[in-house]
């Protein structure tokens, strides 16, 4: 298997390749969270460290959820609730926290690779509800065949909910994917970008709001 690992700390890092390595992994170690965005898709599985020189991890974290589906395996000695908790929402398929034994780490790392689908069977993926259709791959909408002009942000929360089909997402959650923290976000603009999202589906029935806590898309 293939595991890019984003650590800065040159003592962790080695210790990481070399067990990896005695257990057939070929890994490519990086030490920006720049470089993961640039090496990621010849990577089976992410193993990345949140305290990186140029950008915190959770924002590399939520910007390759943006266009990869690749399993990541948080590795890091922040450990406070929020920080899990926003490692989890934000797409990470596990999060441990240093210091870690590396047996524990390498079963982590195959349960995550069971569970996860084949890199090309993610790789595209189309939600169709009704006469809508999202490629979130291609970052489109159509509407009755006809394609719908959407902004970034309005793209972007409309991803999170049909990737979800179906299913209630917490406000939180779409806060936290969309602006990177649920916590800093203005919270009135996400109702604005809904607002007008609805209207240029107009189909406002297919997106729902549950009072209290979030909304659904689709049935």
């Amino acid at each position: 298997m293939q595991i890019l690992l984003a650590e800065d700390d040159d003592g962790v890092a080695a210790a990481l390749v070399e067990v990896l390595y005695d257990h057939g992994h070929d890994t490519r170690r990086v030490r920006h969270g720049g470089d993961v965005l640039t090496y990621h898709r010849s990577a089976d599985l992410l193993l990345l460290d949140l305290g990186l020189p140029d950008v915190d991890g959770l924002e590399v974290l939520r910007e390759l959820r943006a266009v990869s589906h690749l399993p990541v395996v948080v590795l890091t000695a922040r450990g406070d609730e929020r920080s899990v908790v926003r490692g989890l929402r934000l797409g990470a398929d596990d999060y441990v926290v240093k210091p870690v034994r590396l047996t524990e780490l390498l079963a982590r790392i195959e349960a995550v690779t069971r569970r996860s689908p084949a890199r090309g069977a993610a790789a595209v993926r189309t939600v169709c509800v009704g006469d809508v259709e999202v490629d979130l791959s291609a970052r489109r909408v159509r509407v009755d065949g006809v394609e719908v002009e959407l902004t970034t942000k309005e793209f972007d929360i409309l991803a999170v909910l049909a990737a979800r089909t179906g299913t209630a997402v917490s406000r939180e959650q779409v806060l936290d994917e969309v602006w990177g923290d649920a916590h800093h976000a203005v919270s009135r603009s996400l109702d604005v970008h809904l607002t007008q999202l609805r209207a240029k589906l107009r189909r406002p029935e297919l997106l729902t709001t549950i009072r209290g806590f979030g909304y659904r898309f689709g049935d």
